[in-house]
């Protein structure tokens, strides 16, 4: 029986994939519209199921012996297409690390779908809102259990698409639809070196797709090394893009423009972790690829774009009034992690981090919707329309501080585990650079959250005045219809997936103890790329040193925090008087220039001289080209039309015809019917016959 959740496991993305088909072509016929009726209980059927398989891999990687109980369940199930003689097939690629993503993606979709029934009530494209929903976690759960490299980018290209519509899901207004644009076209960037990659390993491993062939091979050092670092490159920039690392993290903060379970949903379970997701899952390849390279240059390109985030990112966070794009640069911080982790060789870490990461911040974003819905009129401005929140909203209040100090990395919490986790592989392993660096983010990250809870619930109530908002949405009316109105705690649709979530934010980390989350997701790649190496993946077993270290950086983080916004009114009187903090300020308000060196420079110089140039070639070289090769066949066809056919060819034709003519007209003048003149032609013949004949004789 439990063997047939994991065969079946497709059901699992199929099902909210039929959802997205009955909403769109029936929800509008739902008494009310109602098409959570539809949605809500799909996905629950999806989570139920995932749930099954996660139980049916536990129970077989317990009973299981030796390599078989590491080995993937891996079925490849039918021919998607044929070209020539290669198949593209169609399958399913079941571990712990698919089963451990399925269990989150189901579980915080359904609490965002639960949420969005009282959130999104009101909103004019109901309907459509909930068949993308479905849509968006069918092509998540799609590429989770993916078997082939093809199969994944087609899930992760879906996943693409649907961000697009969800976060452009107010198009009227043009910041949502530039929004939506900026992050289609960025994520589009890293994806050309995706494809590149997939292209590049498909060759290299023989013509294969499959993704544990793929990794066997790289590992076995049966591709030519340099086909797998260009691979590794290709997939890499992939993940770049997707899960916002540096430099293209930019299009992840405006992508609140969307409604904010829509943020909770990518930002916590779906598009920005499917770049870690893909690392962890394509782990031969990197390890094969840049660990190897790195023993002869010392460079690590995952474990430096990682570091790099995690601190850029932590910054920017500091100078944001919106609280939505706070917790937007913690999710791209908290990514860095992971794919610093990845790096440094600490994968059970980086995975273990991404679990209990998607449910605090899950929880952080929904409780910023509940914050908006009910209690500072639809705005996310901390510094006009919050403070003192406390007071109305009890229950958000709780649950978010509690997922704040999880994020913190406060013990006992989840973030406290899975962090601290990272910090000490990264130390073990010999990258200490990069455990500093994990350090100095995890202060970093206290004292910004300390700051976001304390404009947000703390303080003097200073709301009542603020409209608007990212998800005010094109109507005004509602937001205007509760200026008016006391700030108070959301309906229960809103606050239940918030107690969950916190429930699961306090506990979740209690599966590091003994090493019971590193037994469930086991994986045979990782563990023999690290057969052989001295990266190994340390035990939870954190040195007093570190923890005593960590825990004073944390804890001087938030009482920093607390210290400027309480007693001196935050950064602002600073910047004011020192003119060096005053320049730091204005570097990070303007998020290191990238965007006006994007927009300004990259993307106005290719509408300008880039795209000017261009246009003179076209006009001028290419249609040259173009029209004088049209003269040319033009001149050719009038000289092979004129004098070739008409005089030469026709002209033979009609010769020979009139030739023919007079010869007939000849011999019809011959032909009289007269027998004298016939016999007297034949004599003649015979005479000038018969003298030739005596003439060539004699």
């Amino acid at each position: 029986m439990h063997n047939w959740f994991l065969y079946n496991a497709w059901l699992i993305p199929a099902i909210p994939a039929a959802s997205f088909a009955v909403i769109l072509f029936f929800g509008k016929r739902l008494p009310h519209k109602a098409a959570h009726l539809i949605g809500v209980p799909a996905v629950g059927a999806s989570f139920v199921l995932a749930c099954a398989s996660a139980i049916a891999w536990i129970t077989r990687s317990s009973v299981g012996q030796g390599d078989e109980r590491l080995r993937p369940f891996v079925y490849r199930g039918f021919t998607w297409w044929q070209s020539g003689g290669m198949k593209f097939v169609v399958g399913m690629h079941i571990d712990g690390l698919a089963v451990m993503m399925l269990f989150v993606v189901t579980l915080v979709s359904l609490l965002v779908h639960i949420f969005s029934i009282a959130y999104m009530h009101d909103d004019r494209r109901y309907v459509h809102y909930y068949a993308a929903l479905s849509l968006f976690t069918a092509s998540m759960l799609f590429m989770v259990i993916a078997s082939e490299t093809i199969e994944l980018l087609v899930g992760w290209e879906l996943v693409g698409l649907c961000s697009f519509m969800l976060i452009g899901h107010w198009w009227e207004e043009e910041p949502n639809s530039s929004a939506a644009l900026k992050a289609f076209f960025t994520t589009r960037t890293g994806d050309v070196g995706l494809m590149i990659g997939i292209i590049t390993l498909f060759f290299a491993a023989g013509q294969t797709f499959h993704i544990q062939t793929i990794n066997e091979k790289a590992l076995a050092g049966q591709m030519p090394h340099y086909l797998i670092l260009i691979g590794a490159i290709g997939l890499f920039m992939g993940t770049i893009g997707k899960s916002a690392q540096f430099p293209l993290h930019t299009w992840l903060p405006d992508a609140m423009a969307g409604p904010t379970p829509v943020s909770a949903l990518i930002h916590a379970a779906t598009m920005v972790v499917a770049g870690v997701y893909l690392v962890a899952r394509m782990y031969g390849v990197f390890w094969a690829g840049m660990h190897i390279a790195q023993r002869t240059s010392g460079f690590n390109e995952v474990a430096i774009i990682g570091g790099i985030t995690v601190i850029i990112a932590a910054a920017l966070a500091f100078v944001q009034s919106d609280i939505k794009k706070v917790l937007a640069y913690s999710t791209v911080s908290q990514l860095g992690y992971m794919v610093m982790a990845l790096g440094c060789g600490a994968w059970t870490a980086a995975i273990f981090h991404l679990f209990t990461h998607a449910f605090f911040k899950a929880d952080l974003f929904l409780g910023a919707g509940s914050v908006s819905h009910s209690g500072s009129h639809h705005s996310f401005d901390m510094k006009k329309s919050m403070g003192g929140l406390r007071k109305y909203m009890p229950i958000t209040h709780a649950t978010f501080l509690i997922a704040s100090l999880a994020l913190a990395g406060i013990f006992p919490l989840a973030g406290f585990w899975s962090k601290d986790e990272i910090l000490v592989t990264a130390g073990h392993n010999g990258y200490r650079a990069f455990m500093i660096v994990g350090l100095v983010g995890a202060a970093m990250t206290a004292a910004y959250m300390a700051r976001c809870v304390w404009l947000t619930f703390y303080g003097e109530y200073r709301g009542g005045h603020a409209l608007g908002g990212h998800d005010s949405g094109p109507d005004t009316v509602q937001a205007e219809h509760v200026a008016h109105e006391e700030p108070h705690e959301s309906e229960p649709a809103i606050t239940v997936p918030l107690i969950v979530l916190t429930v699961l934010s306090v506990f979740a980390g209690f599966l590091s103890i003994g090493g019971v989350f590193r037994k469930w997701t086991a994986n045979d790649i990782v563990v023999r790329a690290m057969a052989n190496s001295h990266v190994t993946e340390a035990k939870f077993s954190v040195p007093a040193a570190v923890i005593s270290v960590a825990i004073a950086l944390t804890a001087g983080g938030i009482g920093w925090a607390y210290y400027q916004y309480h007693a001196f009114g935050g950064l602002h009187e600073l910047t004011e008087r020192n003119r060096w903090a005053h320049a730091g300020y204005q570097f990070l308000y303007n998020k290191y220039y990238l965007d006006d060196l994007y927009e300004k420079v990259i993307v106005a110089g290719i509408k300008g001289p880039i795209a000017q140039g261009a246009y003179w070639i076209n006009q001028n070289v290419i249609d040259g080209v173009v029209n004088g090769a049209g003269v040319g066949t033009r001149y050719v066809a009038n000289f092979v039309y004129g004098f070739i056919d008409q005089r030469v060819i026709d002209g033979a034709v009609n010769g020979s015809g009139q030739a023919a003519e007079e010869g007939g007209g000849l011999l019809r003048r011959l032909q009289t019917g007269n027998v004298q003149r016939y016999a007297a032609l034949f004599f003649g013949v015979g005479v000038v016959l018969l003298g030739v004949g005596i003439v060539t004789l004699t």
